[in-house]
């Protein structure tokens, strides 16, 4: 029999077709009239209800949302996508042109070009859009431009701030259509799920239950291979939810895992790295990245304590034989084994690797996880699929053109029970650094614990204080509320 929280998943999916609704008003700009939506229970983030067209709150998504993995410093615009000084000048700081700001590091893209050839299912649409984005004045990250495929011309004009109402909102609703399927299918299922288990079952192939590196990531392992399984045969199965409520089918969801497979490496799991690799070191209000650094950090101390307790020497690591087949594995489960390390020659290496083990199993998936809700039960927000294709002129668009676009009420219900069945806490969760079942018997790792969970509690206590001076909490990656590993 599977493990408690897959059968919790299933039952709460089938909720969707049981829902009792309650209106909600969907106002939009311009229009005088209250369109109505309807909801099943209360959305958590008022803020996103009230804000979601707005583009500072468009901007914050990039930083703190369900994705907060796709935006990166633009240092050179692409060649398919020409935007002009002239197309944003009244969008930049007084007396500035594009170049300076590009040189000044205050410009940032989201370009979706994974998803160009995709074919959507039908009746269904899918863009790959590029967006450019803006730190301004009050260092809020805004968008400037989108353009809404990966070929420019006549048919694939750049929107803008300055376009009617109707033009701007479908364009960022196409973008955020985009980053919904790029959020579930990558940063999501590959980069924390389906890792996870390659991480998971090479541990159970490579270490014997006496290795305290098995010791060690067991808690960071609970339920993953099961809820994977799960998630295989009624998510992402031909048919299933994701099938349902998505653009794409089987076929074009293994499309998109195979293109990031082909750009992921083992320095883009290392946290730090990925953030500099990205050129957003000092972005403002980038919360996802200030407290991920904080957990990074804490775990990676942790690891390099318990490593140095069982390994005296660089040496001593070379020379486990475990290890070494541990890791070339892990290699050879990536199905992209020549941008992952296939042995380990120091303690210092050893830690790192672990820590990434730890933190994508944890940190990285409470991140991308938990905010489903918040985010996505505003359907305008991130709509999972459009019913109409993008606008290729300008001027076209009108209020009736987006109702008609955005998911129906059948699906937007299969999107709500799904996003709050995949946001919630289990009633026995194991959060970080809590390990009821002690594996360690060492007096001196049981102390490398204790002092693990106090440094936890201390980034919870500053991430706590942190939350009270912001309209919008970021609690994702506060230790009390990451789970041990991928177990929902």
């Amino acid at each position: 029999m599977l493990p408690s929280p897959s059968h919790w998943l299933i039952h709460t999916i089938r909720l969707s077709c049981a829902i009792q609704f309650a209106q909600c008003p969907l106002k939009f700009m311009g229009n005088k009239k209250n369109i109505y939506i309807k909801f099943p229970i209360e959305i958590s983030t008022e803020t996103v209800m009230q804000d979601w067209n707005k583009d500072y709150m468009f901007g914050y998504q990039f930083l703190n949302g369900c994705n907060p993995v796709m935006i990166r410093k633009c240092e050179d615009l692409p060649e398919n996508f020409p935007v002009t000084d002239e197309m944003v000048e009244d969008f930049l700081k007084t007396d500035v042109t594009l170049q300076e700001e590009l040189e000044a590091g205050n410009i940032f893209i989201a370009d979706y070009k994974i998803l160009d050839g995709v074919k959507s299912s039908p009746e269904r649409y899918l863009a790959a859009p590029i967006c450019l984005l803006y730190k301004n004045r009050l260092d809020q990250i805004v968008p400037i431009a989108i353009q809404l495929s990966q070929n420019p011309g006549e048919k694939s004009p750049i929107f803008l701030p300055s376009d009617n109402d109707y033009d701007w909102m479908l364009a960022k609703m196409w973008v955020k259509s985009a980053d919904f399927i790029v959020h579930q299918l990558v940063t999501h299922l590959l980069k924390t799920h389906l890792i996870s288990e390659v991480f998971e079952m090479a541990m159970y192939r490579q270490l014997s239950e006496l290795h305290p590196v098995y010791k060690l990531l067991k808690p960071h392992v609970r339920f993953t291979i099961a809820i994977n399984a799960m998630a295989r045969k009624t998510l992402v199965n031909e048919g299933g939810v994701f099938n349902k409520i998505s653009s794409i089918d089987v076929t074009g969801m293994n499309k998109v895992m195979q293109s990031a497979m082909e750009t992921l490496t083992y320095e883009s799991l290392c946290f730090p790295e990925a953030i500099k690799a990205r050129g957003i070191e000092n972005v403002p209000m980038y919360y996802y990245r200030d407290d991920g650094m904080k957990i990074w950090e804490t775990i990676h101390c942790f690891v390099s304590a318990v490593v140095k307790i069982y390994y005296e020497s660089d040496e001593a690591v070379q020379k486990d034989v475990e290890i070494q087949e541990f890791v070339k594995d892990i290699s050879f489960g990536m199905n992209n084994y020549n941008k992952f390390p296939k042995s380990l020659k120091t303690r210092a290496h050893l830690a790192e690797y672990l820590t990434v083990v730890i933190f994508t199993s944890s940190a990285q998936h409470a991140a991308v996880n938990f905010g489903q809700f918040d985010w996505y039960a505003w359907i305008p927000n991130s709509p999972s699929f459009m019913r109409k294709p993008p606008p290729k002129q300008k001027g076209k668009v009108d209020l009736e053109y987006i109702m008609e676009s955005l998911p129906d009420r059948g699906c937007s219900s299969e999107v709500l029970a799904t996003a709050w069945a995949l946001s919630r806490f289990q009633k026995n969760e194991l959060y970080l650094g809590m390990y009821p079942d002690m594996f360690f018997t060492e007096q001196p790792v049981r102390e490398a614990i204790k002092t693990f969970r106090k440094k936890l509690d201390e980034v919870t206590n500053i991430i706590k204080s942190r939350n009270e001076g912001l309209t919008m909490e970021y609690c994702y990656l506060s230790p009390d509320k990451i789970p041990n590993s991928v177990a929902i």
